[in-house]
């Protein structure tokens, strides 16, 4: 969950054909190169979980002859637009995209991606009904499965338990935001280099307005109302974003309009932040990257409340095909090697515990190892996804779905410069009032254009 900076972006990865293709093919556009090896070329996210992918990719080889990897990892920002370019002209370059449930119904709508169906009936071992139920309806459309899981995840609070308890502060398991900020203020040390909390600043959709879009819902305020007026200057949204805009300020990281979750991943492990609020799927990369002074004191809360009974995001990183590729078949071989629970299993033994793509299966969470790596996190990180409801995420009705999200395809286009708004207003250039005025101008021209506003 980041910046996407044009409309419909999204990410990707590639795949390509072996030398026998089933019906669900067409056989007249194999891609084999003269010694008879495929190349698949798979565009990945930067993220973790996903160099992990990259690491493993013998093993896939290996049960594969013939058929090869090759990969294009990008930041996520220079990842969307890319791929979303070359699955709107229908290029060819990807087979297989690394998709995000945002995009999966506009993506299929357009007729951008084909439907998996086919290709899981006849992988039973790949094992449908394992997948989390709300994970899958995120990355479905008109009950058709587009995206293969990589991973799912919420959002939550990370904090340090030595700090608080230094500071003289308890986090609950279901903190409010008005707890947080005040531990924030106690536990911030500027002359010790360390931060109250650490909050994406940095300006897009999917870097700041994640989260804080979260703390709009929780504070009884929402983007549009049900004849899609922007509600971007209603009394809860300007709260909710005075409130978020205030305590970075205050009790934030330094410079923070310039971190995204890199950055703050940065300052939780090298200890110069004593919270963090993010996505779930970090935790294990958190705690692997830490000192093991800081390891043995992170510990994880529910994503903090106000209004709602909860407010942690929904998300998935999924695998899809585009309708351009000329190796479908090949893409699900890719696919169902890099989704399945098998995958899973290997990434823990040859990467640890905590590098695996956590949220997507339930028996991931029956595995002994994983239990205990993870059993700091793991219940919490069900918790959240199962509490979250993409369909009502806030006090007030909404006309659209997605909770860190508006499920339409203009929001990447208003929510990049809503975020740069917000940014601004972080910075210090201008006021959360003036912020929001821009962005309700701007929102409300976006949405009667493209007819949603009459």
């Amino acid at each position: 969950m980041r910046l996407r900076t044009r409309p419909l972006s999204a990410a990707a990865l590639a795949v390509a054909t072996l030398a026998t293709l089933s019906a669900c093919s067409d056989p007249t556009a194999e891609q084999t190169s003269a010694s008879g090896e495929t190349t698949i070329t798979v565009a990945l996210a930067a993220n973790p979980q996903m160099k992990t992918a990259e690491s493993l990719i013998a093993d896939f080889e290996q049960k594969n002859p013939g058929l090869k990897v090759k990969f294009t990892t990008l930041p996520e920002n220079d990842l969307r637009p890319a791929v979303t370019k070359d699955v709107a002209t229908k290029a060819g370059q990807y087979d297989v995209t690394m998709i995000g449930s945002y995009e999966v119904p506009i993506w299929a709508k357009n007729g951008w991606i084909v439907p998996l169906d086919d290709y899981v009936a006849k992988d039973t071992a790949w094992d449908s009904g394992d997948v989390l139920q709300p994970i899958k309806d995120i990355v479905s459309a008109d009950g058709k499965l587009y995206g293969a899981p990589f991973y799912g995840s919420s959002s939550f609070l990370f904090y340090r338990k030595d700090l608080a308890e230094k500071a003289g502060v308890k986090i609950p398991e279901k903190p409010t935001w008005k707890q947080v900020a005040d531990a924030a203020a106690k536990m911030d040390d500027k002359k010790g280099g360390v931060s109250g909390i650490c909050l994406r600043g940095l300006p897009g959709w999917g870097q700041n307005l994640a989260s804080l879009t979260t703390v709009i819902n929780t504070f009884g305020g929402r983007w549009f109302d049900e004849q899609w007026q922007p509600q971007l200057t209603s009394p809860e949204t300007t709260k909710a974003v005075q409130f978020y805009v205030d305590l970075l300020r205050e009790h934030g990281q330094p410079d923070a309009a310039k971190d995204g979750w890199e950055g703050c991943l940065q300052q939780i492990t090298q200890g110069k932040t004593a919270m963090w609020y993010d996505d779930t799927v970090f935790a294990g990369s958190a705690l692997q990257q830490a000192t093991p002074e800081i390891k043995d004191n992170l510990a994880f809360a529910l994503a903090p409340v106000e209004q709602t009974d909860a407010s942690g995001w929904l998300w998935s990183w999924a695998l899809g095909i585009t309708e351009s590729s000329k190796n479908k078949d090949a893409a699900w071989k890719f696919i169902s090697w890099a989704t399945s629970k098998e995958y899973i299993k290997l990434a823990g033994a040859k990467a640890g515990w905590d590098s695996i793509p956590p949220g997507s299966r339930t028996s991931t969470y029956d595995l002994p190892e994983y239990q205990e790596a993870a059993k700091s996190y793991a219940d919490l990180t069900l918790k959240s996804i199962n509490a979250a409801d993409p369909k009502q995420p806030t006090v007030q009705p909404v006309p659209y779905t997605g909770v860190q999200y508006v499920q339409i395809p203009e929001f990447t286009d208003i929510g990049d410069y809503v975020s740069q708004q917000v940014a601004g207003a972080i910075s210090g250039t201008q006021t959360v009032a003036d912020a929001l005025r821009k962005s309700q101008e701007y929102a409300a021209e976006a949405v009667k254009k493209a007819g949603y506003l009459k």
